[in-house]
């Protein structure tokens, strides 16, 4: 007996039995969908999402094409390759462009600024002597002689407070994150794929013709592949991956006029970021390592702590002796793990684990959501 609840109708058009269920429609799911089909045009795939929205940062997240800073990468590179994770991160920006294009995404090449203050120049000092270390490092990766450089000389002209260091990384840039997932998902549906929201996968169950899963709203789908593409909530179905969920809070101010800001902004290690948006308001987020317990968390939510950092560095740095309104305020949720690089994996047969892009989901998205896709194509 089919569940009660279906039309038949339902059942033949949207929840019928798949070739490849992607769990998760934010842009590594998304993309990974729009790659198989290219591979495989008579495959059926279906995309299955928890909420109304993807539900962790694909539509919340800053809308940085960023892939490091230079305190960043000083960082990350006691932890490994660092040289194939940049890659992975410049590749990944070019896939998403090519598959979108710049116009569609709102794509600025405006550069992105590294700032410090005074009493961080220790710091400035450190990351100014590995310039010429990370140019040449990087140089085969991104095609240039160098990508940063030291533009203290430009503090001036931004108007913030306390800060006279300024390193700029000349190929980082911006993007519309909402313009890139209203394009990603009409073109998955284009595709003849159909992306059903408010689908909670519950259980990955092994069945004869490969795996069903069991949904919240009761509703089952067989599939004979399934990808796990949920990142920070990855955990939740397949606990042995190694995810650790981070929270990131963000808000906007009211539209301010007279403020120019061209370019991203990273403050504190990365922690902190911030930009003019197009309709002149400053999106600033960050400060997860206030507390990195807390913020360890799937669910969403606001914190005085974290919110009270954001409004200091905001009236304090950004825009000294202002205290515009705050219009928005949200917070996404990012998966972070000891390594750097993405896990794609094969996590159990026939289940390949798409997840944790490390905060750096625009810059991997479509280059994981890609390789998932061959993998899954050439099972």
């Amino acid at each position: 007996m089919r569940n009660s609840a279906l039309s038949y109708w339902e059942h033949q058009s949207f929840f019928g039995p798949a070739d490849v269920a992607i769990i998760g429609a934010g842009l590594v799911g998304l993309t990974a969908a729009l790659y198989l089909k290219q591979r495989r045009p008579s495959w059926r795939v279906v995309v299955l999402e928890r909420g109304a929205l993807p539900s962790g940062a694909s539509t919340k997240n800053a809308g940085f094409a960023c892939f490091g800073s230079v305190s960043e990468l000083i960082e990350q590179e006691k932890r490994g390759d660092l040289l194939a994770v940049v890659s992975a991160r410049w590749e990944g920006l070019a896939r998403l462009r090519e598959l979108l294009g710049d116009a569609v995404l709102n794509y600025q090449p405006v550069g992105g600024y590294e700032l410090f203050r005074h009493e961080e120049a220790a710091l400035a000092t450190e990351c100014r002597e590995k310039i010429n270390y990370f140019n040449s490092l990087l140089a085969p990766v991104v095609g240039h002689g160098y990508t940063f450089r030291d533009a203290s000389a430009e503090a001036a002209r931004f108007g913030f407070g306390g800060v006279e260091t300024l390193l700029k990384n000349e190929h980082e840039g911006s993007l519309d994150a909402g313009r890139m997932m209203r394009a990603l998902l009409g073109r998955v549906w284009a595709a003849n794929i159909p992306v059903l929201t408010n689908c909670a996968v519950e259980t990955i169950e092994t069945a004869t013709n490969g795996h069903l899963l069991r949904l919240a709203n009761g509703a089952t789908v067989e599939a004979g592949q399934v990808l796990l593409a949920t990142n920070a909530f990855a955990a939740e179905l397949l606990p042995e991956l190694a995810v650790t969920p981070g929270r990131g809070q963000v808000l906007v101010t009211e539209p301010l006029p007279d403020i120019n800001l061209p370019g991203t902004f990273h403050y504190d290690r990365g922690y902190a970021y911030f930009r003019q948006l197009a309709d002149h308001r400053i999106l600033l987020g960050g400060g997860r390592n206030l507390d990195f317990a807390a913020e360890a968390t799937t669910a969403p939510g606001l914190t005085t702590a974290v919110q009270g950092y954001l409004e200091n560095l905001l009236h304090e740095v950004i825009m000294p002796g202002r205290k515009p309104r705050i219009d928005y305020r949200w917070s996404g949720v990012m998966g972070f793990g000891p390594a750097l690089a993405p896990i794609i994996e094969w996590a159990r047969p026939g289940v390949l684990a798409a997840v944790r892009c490390n905060g750096m989901g625009v810059a991997l998205g479509a280059g994981t959501g890609w390789r998932a896709a061959q993998m899954l194509a050439g099972a």
